[in-house]
Order: C-alpha cells, then structure tokens, then sequence
C-alpha cells in the first residue's frame, strides 16, 4: 500500500508531467519563519497540515558555500536581524543535518510532503541524499546556471520559481533542462517584491508562460498581501501554488508580513477546493474578465491581471531591493592571475558584497581573459575582462 508521501509525490508527478490538470499542488513555504526554534517548525508543520497543505518547505543553505566571506561579514543592523553580522544571523536560522532529519520524520508521521529550495551545490546534495520528493530553486538561483544544470542531471523533479530575473533567463533555464532530457520540473511565475504591489503581480505572466513553454506546468509563488490574487493565479493558470507561511505575521523576520497565517491558508485551500467543485480549473486557463467575474472584482485585483507586462519578463523596478540583496554574482573561486584565460572551474556563484558580474552571465565570460589579478571568494566584475 503506497504511503501518504508516495501519494503526494504521485500527485505532483501528474501535475508536472500534465497528466493532472485539474489538481492544485499546495506548498507551504515556511523558509525561516521558524525562528531558528525546531518545536516552533514542528508546529507549523502541523498548522499546515490541519490548513490543507500538500507540503511544506523549508531553505537549505550552506552559508560559505551560498555567500562569499565579505557578504557574511558585512554589519547587519536590522530589526529583524538575529546576529550583528549577515552571517551570525543567517547561521541562528538554519537548522543541522540532524534537525532536518527530524522534521522530515515529523512531516512522514503527520502525513504532509516535507522538502526544501537548494540555495547552493552542498545543500542540492544534502537534500538529494535526505530524499526529498522534489527540490526546489528559489528566484535566487533561477540564474546559477551551474547549479540549475547539476540540479538538472539528477533524478529529482524540480520547482523553480523565476523572480528578478528575464524572460531570456528562462529560456536558458529551459534549454538547460532539455539538453539535460529533464521533464520533471515547473517553472512558477514569481515577483520577488516582500510584498508584492497588486499592480506589479503580473498574472498575466502565467499565461504566457504557458504559450512559450506548452510542455511545462506553470506554477506561483506569490508574495502579495492575503489570498484573492493566489486564488486569480490558480484561475489563470498555476497549478502548483506556493505561498509563505507564519504562525503569527508581527513576529520578527522580514517575510512574516506577506506570509498567510493558519486563517488565511485554510481560506485558500476552501477556495481551492470550490474551484475544482465548480469545474473552474477543468480547462487549462480563464481569461481575466472570466476570473474577475468568478471572485467578485476588486481594484487590486484588477490590477493584478492587467496586461502590463504580461508579455514579456522583465525585471521590475520593485523587484531591486531583492536582487541587490541576495542576487548571485560571479566571483573567483581560487586565485586568479592578470591574462589567465578564466574556465569553469575558476568560477563560482555567490551572494556577494559587494556585487559583481550577475550570475547569468557565466557561460558567457569563459574563455575570456582577465586584465586584474583575482583573489579567491571575490567578485569579477566587468572591468577585469579583456575585451
């Protein structure tokens, strides 16, 4: 008799693979909405559960492997801050080998889907070998290029989300997964905005997402204020939705505020289940009169599916803050001397203070040579290359 988790990994194969389309695949993204505190994960696992939720999500870091040694260093004085330096505070959220292992033995025993998003190659493998259903790339990495190609090579169906990043970015992420013979994946519409104007949500995106990729189950990840917006993107479209997920939105943390607490994600997994009780998510998409008809209309709503651009993605202006902040730059990952001609080895892809070449350029800077000597762990940036 297959188990609970087998079930919920048979479900999300359908749905990737379209041979489902009339489910809705359900994450709940606890991140570091835990506090760095296991009992404070443990319930909200449970909270996800008793809400609905197919899965719950966690992000998985190897700091000297995600950023550079400057990045970890640099003072960090915030409210929401749990050390004096970027380092101490990330470290206080993340949880051990062992603590991973126990909240994947406490999701089994609940019966919820348990995995992680990858930030960095350590932590791919560590989930690989923690035999997550699926892994995650975050918005982060949709541009690491060398992550998303070994991430690729596995035999692990992938979620990648594709905020702050353009539209010719994921066409290489679906070139990368084609030459890799990888159909297991979905790509989720994502603004990485905490949170997200109603007007910069861009709904539309999901339908031409799905015009330019036909074979690829298109998701969201939603970053908005409550759910209405969620519930017009399963309308148009998503199939697999991720939102994040608190306890209690005034705690501290930088992403409580745009998450939905135990109220908000019960609200929409009701919503969800009225969807496919009214048929509404029988065919593949509704235009955005048809949706605005169904949820009773509504400014921001409105505002979340006008066409903007839906056309084309591009990196919008409320997405900055974000990219400059965890955004991957390319950077050297040993010493490097003036004319070496740079290859792939030379180079490594980090969260970096301060920034350098954006990471989507890695295939495009090998071969080149370099005018400046490199030190190990910092960034290349433009002026180094020769021409």
């Amino acid at each position: 008799m297959a188990s609970s988790s087998d079930r919920l990994l048979k479900m999300l194969l359908e749905i990737i693979t379209k041979k489902e389309c009339n489910e809705v695949y359900l994450i709940a993204e606890i991140g570091q909405n835990h506090q760095g505190c296991l009992e404070t994960a443990k319930s909200m696992i449970l909270e996800a559960k008793k809400a609905g939720c197919n899965c719950v999500k966690f992000q998985k870091s190897d700091l000297k492997a995600k950023f550079t040694r400057s990045a970890l260093n640099r003072t960090y004085e915030s409210k929401h801050s749990w050390g004096k330096t970027y380092g101490e505070h990330k470290e206080f959220l993340e949880f051990s080998k062992e603590q991973y292992q126990q909240l994947q033995a406490y999701s089994n025993e609940i019966k919820i889907g348990f995995t992680a998003s990858a930030m960095d190659e350590p932590s791919l493998d560590f989930l690989v070998d923690l035999k997550v259903p699926f892994i995650k790339i975050g918005s982060g990495d949709a541009n690491n290029f060398p992550l998303l190609t070994k991430a690729a090579s596995l035999n692990i169906p992938l979620v990648i989300s594709t905020g702050m990043q353009t539209m010719q970015t994921v066409d290489k992420i679906v070139e990368i997964m084609e030459q890799a013979g990888n159909n297991q994946y979905a790509l989720m519409h994502c603004v990485s905005a905490y949170p997200t104007p109603p007007n910069d949500c861009n709904l539309q995106m999901i339908a031409t997402l799905m015009q330019r990729y036909p074979t690829v189950t298109i998701g969201y990840s939603g970053h908005e204020l409550g759910i209405r917006i969620t519930e017009a993107a399963i309308l148009t479209g998503a199939r697999i939705v991720e939102r994040h997920f608190t306890l209690d939105k005034n705690q501290k943390g930088s992403d409580h505020r745009c998450s939905l607490d135990p109220s908000e994600m019960c609200s929409l997994v009701r919503c969800i289940n009225e969807f496919k009780h009214n048929a509404y998510i029988s065919s593949s998409s509704l235009s955005a009169d048809q949706v605005v008809t169904i949820l009773g209309g509504g400014k921001q709503l409105e505002q979340a599916l006008q066409e903007g651009n839906g056309k084309y993605k591009v990196i919008l202006e409320s997405e900055l803050p974000c990219r400059h902040k965890l955004g991957k730059s390319i950077v050297a990952a040993r010493n490097l001397e003036v004319r070496q001609q740079i290859q792939a080895t030379d180079l490594a892809i980090k969260v970096s203070e301060p920034s350098g070449i954006p990471a989507e350029k890695y295939f495009d800077i090998i071969g080149m040579r370099l005018k400046d000597s490199v030190y190990e762990d910092e960034p290349i940036t433009e002026n180094m290359l020769i021409p």
